[in-house]
């Protein structure tokens, strides 16, 4: 049995899933439905910085675009540390396509001038 807390709603329901994936404790269709994701194949954003030429603004605000699965967050960090921007991006440009072949982009969160000034 494990027990996790729904991140789905404000509410944080108490959930209890056994190894039939039978889910207890959730008071809507929602918090049942992220349990066995959870147990499944768990997935989350991920929001970092890259480095830029720029000494103005050393680093650039990123994310993905979507969740990504768990155990991938630290191959996709490490890729990441070696990414220097070079050029004026706008927020939501991509910065790396289909990360890790997982059809999730890794985007701007920010501007950049091409003086390197956050906008």
């Amino acid at each position: 049995m494990k027990e996790l807390t729904c991140i789905v709603c404000p509410v944080g329901c108490h959930l209890s899933v056994d190894e039939s994936l039978k889910v207890v404790g959730n008071r809507c269709p929602r918090g049942e439905k992220y349990a066995i994701v959870e147990m499944t194949s768990p997935k989350r954003m991920l929001t970092t910085t890259v480095k830029t030429q720029f000494t103005d603004c050393p680093r650039l605000s990123v994310k993905t675009k979507e969740p990504v699965p768990k155990e991938l967050i630290f191959k996709i960090l490490s890729l990441l540390e070696d990414i220097v921007i070079e050029k004026h991006v706008k927020i939501g440009d991509v910065i790396v396509a289909d990360i890790y072949h997982t059809g999730v982009d890794i985007v701007a969160t920010k501007s950049i001038n091409h003086e390197g000034v956050i906008l």
